[in-house]
């Protein structure tokens, strides 16, 4: 059985939601409420992220590993090919997934896997940054969540709009962070990684304007390699544009969703 905790809300068509290395499946939560308005949203820790345990040993934690995990979960949950959305590291699993035909549509927001090796290089270094400051002191931590300028200078990387962190999701965040049993392990996966798949199910790629993590330019590499995607441009969003602009996210969402229903029409 899978140990992938998630959590799960609203009614309709399923929509599972996978998010980024060293994040949580309450990096979703402004646009998970929205989009249980009209479809059942599954939101996940992935395995050796937030609450759920690290993949068994000898999986190397590369995305073939994490997208076979996902179609096990899937199984498990008994959902038949559903809709799935992916930040990230979650966004490179949801377009591996959408070629492996096991989703019924795919949108990713600032995918990993269409970078350069400066961009990489870029991108990990940010990352081990973020993850060494999690490891600060507890209390200083703490200190730092009780003001929102303190907060948005600690989130600034992430997000274009930091500020909008509450303490208790920056703490949450922060800790996640820290306490992941998976990051070293993804990373290392990720240095050997580009997306080199086609996706053969309707597919959506959307990037923050603001991505300050895997730079906009990757979003013109992203259009070159994937010419029947549907591509998205989000202004004024950073790497993690859920808490950005959670009503823009949720459209987004919606409008792939959707052209599914149509297209069956």
């Amino acid at each position: 059985m899978s140990e992938i905790v998630y959590s799960r809300k609203g009614t309709g068509e399923t929509v599972v939601l996978v998010h980024g290395i060293g994040h949580r499946k309450e990096a979703w939560r402004p646009v998970a409420t929205r989009l249980a308005e009209t479809h059942d949203v599954v939101s996940l820790d992935l395995p050796g992220f937030g609450a759920s345990p690290a993949l068994a040993k000898g999986r190397r934690d590369g995305m073939d590993d994490f997208a076979e995990a996902l179609e096990t979960f899937f199984s498990e949950l008994g959902l038949d090919r559903p809709h799935v959305v992916g930040n990230s590291l979650g966004g490179a699993i949801a377009l591996e997934l959408a070629a492996r035909g096991t989703v019924r549509t795919a949108t990713a927001l600032s995918p990993a896997g269409f970078w350069t090796e400066p961009g990489r290089a870029r991108a990990f270094a940010l990352l081990l940054g973020l993850k060494a400051t999690s490891g600060a002191p507890e209390p200083v931590v703490r200190r730092i969540a009780t003001r929102r300028w303190s907060r948005a200078a600690a989130m600034s990387t992430l997000f274009a709009h930091p500020g909008r962190i509450d303490a208790d999701d920056f703490l949450g965040d922060t800790f996640a962070l820290r306490d992941c049993t998976a990051f070293g392990r993804v990373l290392r996966a990720g240095t050997r990684y580009h997306y080199r798949a086609r996706p053969v199910v309707p597919t959506t790629v959307a990037w923050g304007t603001k991505d300050r993590i895997l730079v906009p330019s990757q979003a013109e590499e992203a259009r070159r390699r994937l010419p029947d995607a549907t591509h998205v441009s989000l202004p004024d969003c950073g790497h993690v544009p859920m808490i950005d602009a959670p009503d823009l996210i949720t459209r987004v969402i919606l409008e792939r969703t959707r052209s599914a229903d149509l297209a069956v029409a």
